[in-house]
């Protein structure tokens, strides 16, 4: 009797009629479905704030224009914007066959960009090792060790700064640079950690590769400082496990690398090279440099796990990796591109998963892998009580105290009084960065962006400084309204309403008044 059958016979039950054992989910798929419905609900539970009314602008602009969008913020042409990537694009023509507004179309971009981000580390994870905890452990350490003082920008994926930030296209993209890594790793020749011959067939063959380099030039659309982060990834990938250099096989990686130049130069609504250089933002970013220790500090409980990778071989992606991102690091610092601090978020990538990796080895441990595990215990819970916890815990359920994250006021109050495409003056911080998510134009934008002269937005800046300068009189008011095309004024409950304008509403929460100016 062959073994064929002897094994046939072996299968019994409901599960002979699949014919073979039930499925079980791994404990990545139950930690990674319980940690995307948690974090779904925390992210829907706090108000929009920050960069969320740039983005909501954003798909405004393209809801009412897909092709041709105006300036995401003022009534200015949007062409060169870089705002309007390929994902931008996608949220703008959901937004039009929906009929949802921008800031419903980035709210249900939360769970979808999470369910990118955590399927792209599972992905991730498999390349490096087949340990089935190493990604459930690695996704923990991700979300809880950084610092003991609040990191909140973009990009930077603890538990506090996602109930912000996941709706926006740098979480997107971060997802996208997961698989792609895993996609990198799986060609240069490992999966699960052991080594594996790359031939010309199946998923690595000549089509796969420009399918990578595809995914790459979309990152680089998407968000171009996370293509940054990515692309060392990619270096340090095919650099540490790459043997076979073979014409044909460097001719696979170069047409990968090709594929993602392409992408990117064929983008039709701006030219991602042109941002080369651009500076216009480096000063905002300098505050990353700013109180690193406090922020990220609890990362360097993973040096131990990498620099085991790297007695085992110098070679070791994460190694190179987090070699790589140092070096990107440090020249933002030393050539005051302080953009480049925006790789920092990723930087700490190897740390995390190395951290991860190691700590899912099989029972028994030897003594320093128990102590590192314990250092990696207590660090999660500094992280998660002294800034984590109010990210899940809301503050009707806090027994504690904990932080919790912004509450930014809403505008809608203000919104339903303005015309789309009406030009508003705006005094305070929150109103300015979240006003023009409501399909309204300021006539001073908050951010600078290549698709307008920053030359004239500072202009313009200044004219909204002497609108609203108690000294200025009705006839340099009236000016600045006509240059701009200014209908109504969004004050704080401090500033002085101007003799000529009509109040309209007001906000409870706030005390800030909406006037009408002109006709």
């Amino acid at each position: 009797m062959s073994a064929d059958v002897l094994v046939r016979r072996a299968v019994r039950g409901a599960t002979a009629l699949r014919g073979g054992a039930a499925w079980r989910p791994t404990p990545y798929q139950v930690f990674g479905a319980l940690f995307w419905l948690v974090m779904s609900l925390a992210y829907w539970r706090v108000p929009p704030c920050c960069d969320a009314g740039q983005h909501a602008a954003v798909v405004e602009r393209l809801k009412a224009h897909l092709l041709h969008p105006l300036h995401p913020m003022a009534d200015l042409p949007g062409a060169g914007s870089p705002y309007y990537s390929p994902y931008a694009v996608a949220q703008g023509a959901f937004a039009r066959l929906t009929g949802l507004g921008g800031w419903e179309v980035v709210r249900l971009s939360g769970p979808f960009n999470l369910l990118v981000l955590l399927t792209g580390i599972g992905r991730f994870v498999r390349v490096l090792t087949g340990r089935q905890w190493a990604p459930v452990l690695g996704l923990f350490a991700m979300v809880l060790l950084w610092g003991t003082e609040r990191a909140w920008w973009s990009g930077y994926l603890g538990l506090m700064s996602m109930t912000g930030n996941l709706g926006y296209p740098s979480t997107f993209a971060i997802g996208l640079t997961f698989w792609a890594w895993a996609l990198t790793g799986t060609r240069a020749g490992r999966t699960g950690g052991a080594v594996r011959y790359v031939g010309p067939s199946g998923l690595r063959s000549f089509w796969g590769y420009a399918g990578v380099g595809a995914l790459y030039g979309l990152i680089l659309l998407v968000h171009p400082i996370t293509f940054i982060a990515a692309a060392l990834g990619a270096v340090a990938f095919v650099a540490g496990w790459q043997r076979d250099w073979r014409a044909a096989v460097a001719g696979r990686w170069l047409l990968a690398g090709a594929t993602a130049l392409l992408i990117a130069y064929r983008w039709p609504y701006f030219d991602v090279f042109a941002l080369t250089g651009n500076r216009s933002v480096d000063a905002m970013h300098e505050r990353l440099y700013e109180g690193m220790t406090g922020h990220f500090w609890l990362a360097l409980i993973g040096v131990p796990a990498l620099w085991l990778r790297a007695r085992r071989s110098p070679r070791d992606p994460l190694v190179l990796m987090f070699a790589l991102e140092c070096a990107a690091v440090a020249y933002g610092w030393v050539s005051g591109h302080y953009t480049y601090g925006r790789v920092l978020g990723l930087t700490l990538v190897p740390l995390q998963f190395a951290l991860g990796v190691e700590l899912a080895a099989p029972r028994p441990w030897e003594y320093r892998r128990r102590l590192l595990g314990w250092a990696a215990a207590l660090g999660a819970c500094v992280g998660f009580l002294t800034v984590q916890a109010g990210a899940v815990v809301p503050r009707s359920l806090d027994p504690v105290g904990f932080d919790q994250p912004p509450r930014w006021p809403t505008y809608t109050w203000a919104a339903r009084h303005i015309g789309p495409g009406e030009a508003v003056i705006a005094d305070g911080y929150h109103s300015v960065h979240l006003i023009a998510g409501y399909g309204l134009d300021l006539a001073a934008p908050a951010w600078p962006d290549p698709a307008l002269d920053e030359s004239e937005r500072l202009r313009r800046l200044a004219a909204v400084r002497s609108y609203l300068d108690p000294a200025s009189s009705r006839a340099e008011r009236t000016a600045v309204a006509r240059r701009y095309h200014v209908r109504w004024l969004l004050l704080t409950r401090w500033r002085r309403v101007p003799e000529e304008a009509t109040v309209v509403a007001w906000s409870r929460q706030t005390g800030e008044v909406l006037a009408r100016v002109g006709r």
